[in-house]
């Protein structure tokens, strides 16, 4: 279960809305939403949560580039919500390294022939696939020592000062678990916005 909330800073303090993301399916996306809500270009947090898992902040200040936290990169990793903020330079990989991995991996065909071509023969297609079955198994036993150069780190990731000036430190953020929404909104005043979209 996620939960989506925008806190918005204006003249007369934090403004706070539920979120709808069906309509983001970029980092891009996300970014011109909190700079929609956003009051004479002063800050905005998106907050994302999924439930006893993960939590992420995107946090824009005017034109600037967004600044991101997540609280576990690899739980994230498995949410879609989780991957829009997840980008390469967060991970620190190549841009693109992603796309150029699953385009290499589609061109693999682990049987052998090639999109259009006729299998072989019943025995000939047991064959393959037991040898196919054999090398995955080896594989799983021995694994490749550069396999995991690309894997999403587990905890916490990006910009741990992100709240710094808010009375949220690094340590305070690290601890941060479950319901960590409601400590973030207590340490900025927020509270009782919060609380009325909720």
């Amino acid at each position: 279960m996620y939960f989506a909330a925008l806190l918005a800073r204006t003249e007369d303090g934090w403004e706070a809305s539920d979120t709808e993301l069906d309509d983001v399916e970029t980092l891009s996306d996300l970014t011109d939403l909190a700079q929609e809500a956003s009051v004479d270009e002063d800050t905005v947090l998106v907050y994302i949560e999924q439930e006893d898992a993960w939590f992420g902040i995107l946090r824009v200040d005017g034109e600037e580039d967004p600044r991101i936290y997540v609280s576990d990169a690899s739980a994230a990793a498995r949410s879609s919500y989780g991957e829009i903020l997840l980008t390469d330079e967060l991970l620190g990989r190549e841009p693109g390294a992603e796309d150029e991995i699953a385009a290499l991996e589609e061109l693999v065909d682990l049987d052998g022939t090639e999109d259009g071509e006729p299998d072989g023969s019943a025995s000939s297609s047991a064959t393959t696939t037991d040898r196919t079955t054999t090398r995955d198994a080896d594989t799983d036993s021995d694994p490749d020592p550069h396999s995991d150069s690309d894997s999403v780190p587990a905890g916490p990731i990006g910009e741990l000062g992100i709240l710094a000036d808010f009375g949220v430190s690094e340590k305070d953020l690290l601890t941060l678990r479950t319901d960590a929404l409601t400590e973030i909104a207590d340490a900025l005043g927020a509270a009782e916005v919060l609380e009325a979209v909720r």
